[in-house]
Formats: structure tokens, C-alpha cells, sequence
């Protein structure tokens, strides 16, 4: 691997985003999109909006848009050591934390902190999903795919898959 190789980038952006990523990877994706498409150009917004795609498509943990990346950047030994870059720390601090945080599961600060933590995630997935739909929707059709897939998966109790597999039939037969 060459000093200057992308993977080499990745890789350090992977562990510095894994100490940020609460509420999990898709918490994360607005500051792995500014990265990996704004400020390194490793990725085009529409390999992103892919990449995205295609591991919350595929069996498994959301996570593996890493790993894909790292495959894209590095092959299998960039995808290996980006999502060990991305899982390691927190799984270390974790386990290092684990036993403290249930030790003062009553203390106020502790309750504090993980009430304070439910808007924080809650806010940085809502702007995960205002970047994916600035990456993936060129259209005015797509526009509209996506609010009425909002609007379902919100007041409806229909599952948000219903919505996914008919923006799909609309792909399918070029509408998008």
C-alpha cells in the first residue's frame, strides 16, 4: 500500500468517525459524505448514493457502506481494514465503558447524557436523510417518490417497504 493511497485516508477517517457515530453508521453519514465526496473527491455523489444503496439492500449491518468503500479505495485489504477502523474503537470503548455505565444507572448525569444523546441521534439520521436525498433525487418524479415514502412511513402504518418496492417499479419502467 503507497503512502499517498486514498485507503490510507479512509482508513483514518473510518476510526476518527467511529468515536462519532452514535446511533451507528447512518448518524455518521453526513460527516463520511463530506469527507469522502466534498473534500478527498474519493467517491462522486452518485457512487455514494450507490454505495448506500447497496448495503442497506444487502443482508447485514448497515455498517457495510465501510466496507464497500474500503473495496472501492483499497480492494479486500482496504475493505478489511476499513471496517476494522470503524468497528475496533468503539467496540473497545464499549467494552471499556460498559461496566461503568451500568455501575451509575441511576445517576442523574448518566440519565442526562443518554436523554441528551435520543435528539442528538435523532438529528444527525434526519440529516443523513436530507444528504441521501440530495445525492440520489434529480428529478421532480423522484422528488415525489421520496415525500410520499416520508409521508407513508410517517402516517401510515404500512411498512416503509411497500413504498421502497413501488419507487422500484417506477425505476424499473424508466419514470426516475
Amino acid at each position: 500500500m503507497r503512502d499517498d493511497s486514498p485507503i490510507s485516508g479512509f482508513i483514518v477517517q473510518s476510526l476518527l468517525l467511529s468515536l462519532v457515530a452514535i446511533g451507528g453508521i447512518n448518524a455518521a453519514l453526513p460527516e463520511l459524505h463530506r469527507q469522502v465526496v466534498e473534500n478527498y473527491h474519493w467517491l462522486t455523489e452518485r457512487e455514494f448514493a450507490d454505495m448506500f444503496a447497496i448495503a442497506n439492500a444487502a443482508p447485514g449491518p448497515n455498517m457495510l457502506i465501510i466496507t464497500l468503500m474500503g473495496a472501492y479505495l483499497g480492494g479486500v485489504y482496504g475493505a478489511v481494514l476499513a471496517t476494522l477502523a470503524l468497528c475496533g474503537p468503539t467496540c473497545l470503548l464499549t467494552f471499556a465503558i460498559g461496566h461503568v455505565w451500568e455501575r451509575f444507572k441511576d445517576a442523574p448525569w448518566r440519565i442526562a447524557t443518554q436523554a441528551g444523546l435520543v435528539p442528538v441521534t435523532v438529528g444527525l439520521i434526519a440529516a443523513s436523510a436530507y444528504l441521501l436525498t440530495r445525492a440520489a433525487d434529480h428529478s421532480v418524479v423522484a422528488y415525489a417518490i421520496t415525500a410520499a415514502t416520508i409521508w407513508v412511513s410517517y402516517f401510515t402504518r404500512f411498512s416503509p417497504l411497500w413504498a421502497m418496492a413501488a419507487a422500484a417499479g417506477v425505476g424499473y419502467f424508466g419514470f426516475v
